[in-house]
């Protein structure tokens, strides 16, 4: 009867120990994602604010939002590119954000063609800067909780 109860409840433990490494990993994989996508947003920027003085340069955004849906539900692997024939190419390498891209909208046409408007992607690649600061902090505060978790400390 000892025995049984022993299994049981180290059945149980098992149970209990499963549920919270998914919960974890769910939260971990989420804000790994939301880190990759903020970190294709902030190169996008990045190469906004460099071509300041390309003629004829589009400047161009990532719907965060909607992109990082996608790769949610992508279950954290990378996302695939829709095929519609047996004989099209695999696009592979690709980190599937493309199509979250789009060009930003004018805000004050300039004679030389270049859409990039300092202000406002200086302000954007602030504000991306700061949510992934927030996304990394987030991360740190699960790991020490489950540090402390672990060591009792």
């Amino acid at each position: 009867m000892a025995g049984m109860e022993a299994a049981t409840t180290g059945l149980a433990s098992q149970k209990r120990k499963k549920a919270m490494k998914t919960l974890f990993d769910r939260q971990i994989s989420f804000h790994q994602t939301a880190l990759n996508v903020q970190a294709q947003r902030q190169q996008l920027l990045a190469s906004n604010i460099a071509n300041n003085d390309t003629p004829h340069y589009k400047a161009r955004d990532l719907d965060f939002r909607a992109a990082l849906r996608a790769a949610q539900g992508a279950a954290g692997g990378n996302l695939a590119l829709a095929t519609t024939h047996a004989g099209h190419v695999d696009g592979g390498g690709g980190n599937g954000l493309e199509a979250f891209t789009g060009y930003r909208t004018e805000l004050q046409s300039a004679v030389d063609g270049n859409t990039v408007n300092m202000d406002v992607e200086r302000g954007a690649f602030a504000e991306n800067a700061i949510h992934y600061e927030a996304s990394l902090t987030f991360i740190n505060g699960m790991l020490r909780s489950m540090n402390t978790a672990i060591t009792g400390q």
